[in-house]
């Protein structure tokens, strides 16, 4: 008897390891690879939405973190003078962020219109702020409620919605993946103030596990982990349940933010994030984030100015998939649930670019040289002077004859996309050599293109190209059969 019980608890236990492949230590979590889906689909939409999308109010200086909108809370509790002088003209020095709850209605918001020009941008994955660091929640979130002492989720709370759900539901109809941001920590949050280590495992964890039991998320991008270490959140064995127990474990990819040692690090696990910024490289999987403005969240502040051209974005997109990224464009709507019109029509025409030319982004890996300048015969048309203020962009030279044109280059499997800004009758790619077979084509358009070695260079004829061949970017992809190796 006592041997049949020892073998059945030995059977059990070899049993468990086996469904339970990782331990809460990153020697055995970064053995598990990340996803291939999402450095396959390349392009996702980001949303910030919340409280702040009521006064919805920054200063807009470039490439500061002053212009994000969605910290209104914690830059009044700092003092800092913009806010605080906008907030007290507008709503009055004993007006307490938390009464904005009482305006965030949601009245309008419609997920199937949201979805379907997520749809039409050519986004393949979707990520909605759960909860910011105000740490309102948008779904019927039990710790918010518990632990703030009122209601503060967007179901017991005013819209009296489930906001997340509606729109999970929505993006899914469209056939794309669903994923949250989720904050770590919560600037105000009365228990995160008390007791950081009951804050942790009373809330963070509960609600964390809540979200992702619930929901099923494709990608967690986690934030907010900067006050404390990866050991002192129990990432390590918070990511161990999502790998092993959780209802998405096998699909389920999560970024590089669950401590303030974690970030470009535990690139097993993890994929690395950059934000604002200008990307990473090909050794690495990793993802660039920012909005169409200088705010993720909705900016009533903002000009047309301070927003990206359609073509500024879709070079973007094109920038960091060469590089081998992927590129997470925010939106934020506003209180009330509408996407801004601009940001929806910005949208629309990176999907119909993508329509044309996704064949050069989905799916695709980083050439070996993601870019290079290449002398072009510039065309005599004004839409060839249809420049981006974007750093990729062509240089003019002295003589006015000769377009430099920096292409840049994606591949799948033996083809090779060159992805050109602008307007050209002619393109030098240089150090190349074509093998016997090899064939040039136009992405999206019918004019015919030609090519040679010459040399130790590829000469790529464009003079058949039109205006119309190009779209409204006047960004254009060059496919080359059978080059790459």
């Amino acid at each position: 008897m006592n041997k049949l019980l020892l073998t059945t608890v030995f059977l059990c236990f070899i049993i468990n390891v086996q469904a339970q492949p990782y331990t809460s230590n990153w020697n055995s979590l970064n053995t598990r690879k990340i996803p291939s889906w999402f450095h396959q689909d390349k392009f996702g939409i980001f949303i910030h939405w919340g409280v702040y999308s009521v006064p919805s109010y920054a200063p807009v200086i470039k490439n500061s973190g002053l212009s994000y909108a969605e910290w209104y809370w914690k830059r009044l509790d700092e003092k800092q003078h913009d806010f605080i002088r906008f907030h007290e003209q507008n709503y009055g020095e004993k007006f307490s962020y938390p009464q904005f709850e009482s305006q965030f209605h949601a009245e309008l918001f419609d997920p199937s219109q949201w979805a379907d020009i997520f749809k039409r941008s050519g986004a393949k994955y979707v990520v909605l702020t759960s909860k910011h660091h105000e740490g309102y929640a948008l779904w019927n979130s039990a710790e918010a409620d518990r632990n703030w002492g009122r209601p503060w989720n967007s179901v017991t709370g005013t819209p009296r919605r489930d906001l997340l759900g509606d729109l999970t539901e929505a993006v899914r109809a469209k056939g794309l993946r669903m994923g949250y941001y989720y904050s770590l920590y919560e600037w105000f949050n009365p228990l995160w103030k008390m007791d950081k280590t009951r804050y942790v495992t009373e809330h963070m964890i509960p609600q964390f596990k809540d979200l992702v039991t619930r929901y099923k998320p494709s990608l967690i991008f986690s934030d907010g982990e900067w006050d404390l270490s990866d050991t002192a959140w129990h990432s390590p064995e918070l990511l161990a349940w999502l790998f092993n127990e959780s209802p998405v474990s096998k699909e389920v990819v999560v970024n590089d933010r669950f401590g303030n040692n974690t970030r470009n690090a535990n690139r097993g696990a993890l994929y690395t994030t950059s934000e604002y910024g200008s990307g990473m490289n090909a050794n690495i999987i990793w993802e660039e984030n920012q909005g169409i403005g200088h705010s993720y969240g909705y900016n009533r502040n903002e000009q047309l100015s301070d927003y990206k051209s359609s073509r500024e974005l879709i070079l973007m997109l094109c920038d960091n998939v060469s590089r081998g990224g992927n590129f997470l464009l925010d939106v934020g709507p506003t209180a009330d649930g509408r996407i801004p019109v601009i940001m929806q029509q910005r949208l629309i025409d990176i999907g119909d670019w993508l329509r044309d030319n996704g064949e050069a982004i989905y799916g695709t890996e980083a050439w070996k040289q993601p870019y290079q300048w290449s002398p072009g015969k510039k065309a005599d048309l004004k839409k060839a002077d249809f420049m981006a203020d974007y750093s990729i962009d062509r240089m003019v030279q002295p003589d006015k004859d000769i377009a430099w044109v920096q292409c840049l280059f994606t591949r799948k499997g033996k083809d090779l996309y060159c992805i050109v800004p602008s307007y050209q009758t002619r393109l030098t790619l240089k150090n190349m050599t074509a093998p016997p077979g090899t064939k040039a084509s136009l992405l999206g358009g019918s004019a015919s293109v030609s090519m040679k070695q010459t040399g130790k260079d590829i000469l790529i004829d464009l003079s058949n190209l039109r205006p119309w061949d190009l779209g409204q970017s006047g960004i254009f992809v060059v496919k080359l059969s059978g080059i790459a190796k």
